[in-house]
Parts: structure tokens; sequence; C-alpha cells
């Protein structure tokens, strides 16, 4: 009974250290911009990705539920915070939908099997980060009124970043796939 009650705890501790880290790596994400035309990027959308393949949809979503609440809660973790003001005013500006989108992203990606080709992960990725864009582009729409190019504003500038994005994840998707085994996370 020891033995059982002491692998359940290693397996909890462990779920919560990878989540901690996980959200560490998304805040990191958000405050690096990379040069990129025709506006910078960040590495969100990617770690959101990263972590769902990595660490499986329900400790993905869990990480990123977790990041979510820091945000919520006035710790300056996403994209532009402290300078553009933090916690939940900051959550329900412009790129709430974004933020909510992750959710439905890291769970997908994190709920696919990723063994039967290139074109098929690429579809998988593509079907998961489309969440983040429309949910985002729901919620900036309702927000600064679908008179205005929404499209325009919300999407298309990260668009090629995106597919950057992706690709880069196609080629290190069976490093994932190994470190996964290797964690035994899931």
């Amino acid at each position: 009974m020891e033995a059982i009650k002491k692998v359940e705890f290693n397996k909890v501790a462990k779920v919560i250290l990878f989540a901690i880290l996980g959200t560490l790596l998304l805040t990191v994400s958000a405050k690096i911009k990379i040069p990129f035309y025709p506006v910078p990027m960040t590495m969100q959308t990617f770690v959101v990705l990263f972590l769902g393949i990595l660490l499986g949809s329900k400790i993905g979503l869990l990480t990123v539920s977790l990041y979510l609440f820091e945000g919520i809660f006035g710790l300056p973790v996403f994209a532009g915070t402290p300078e553009k003001g933090i916690g939940f005013i900051y959550f329900t500006g412009p790129t709430m939908g974004y933020l909510i989108g992750f959710l439905f992203a890291v769970y997908f990606s994190g709920s696919f099997k990723y063994e039967k080709g290139f074109v098929n992960t690429f579809l998988k990725l593509l079907f998961s980060v489309s969440f983040i864009y429309i949910l985002g582009l729901i919620w900036l729409g309702t927000l600064i009124g679908w008179d205005k190019p929404v499209f325009k504003f919300g999407a298309q500038p990260f668009l090629l970043a995106e597919l950057f994005k992706i690709l880069l994840l196609l080629f290190l998707i069976p490093a994932l796939l190994k470190v996964k085994k290797i964690i035994k996370i899931t």
C-alpha cells in the first residue's frame, strides 16, 4: 500500500513540475519577439502545440489553464504585460479569444497520434492551431466591431509565421515523441 501511495505521489509531483515548467516556457515564449515580416513573432502558439505533443491532452490542458490563471490573477505572463496592463482586465482585452484558443489547441495537439506521415501530421497541427485564430478572430470582431477588417488585423499578419512554426514542429515531432516516452508523464 505504501508503494502505491509513493508511486501516486511521484506521478502527481512530476505532473506539477512539468506544468510549472510549461507555464514558464509559455511565459518566455510570450516575452521574446522574433523579427518577422510583416509583424514580429512570438513563439507562443509553437509552445502551446509543443506542450500538447509532449505532455498529452490532459496535462497540456492543465498547463495552459495554469498559465491563463497566472495571467488572470495578475502575474505578468502574457505578451505585452506588464507594459499594457495585467490581470483580468488585460485578459479580457483584444487577445482573450486567442488565449482561450490555446486551451483547444493544446488539447487537440495532445490528443492526436503522430505516426501517419508528413502531410497528415501537418493537417493535425493546422487543425489544432486553427482554434487559436478562430476564437481570436471571433472575440476580436466582437470587441472592435465586425465593420472593421478583423481578419486583416487579427490573422493575416501572422499566417506566414504560423506556417514557419508548424513546419518547425513537423521536424521536431520525432524527437518530442522520444522524449515523451522517456519522461512517461501521460
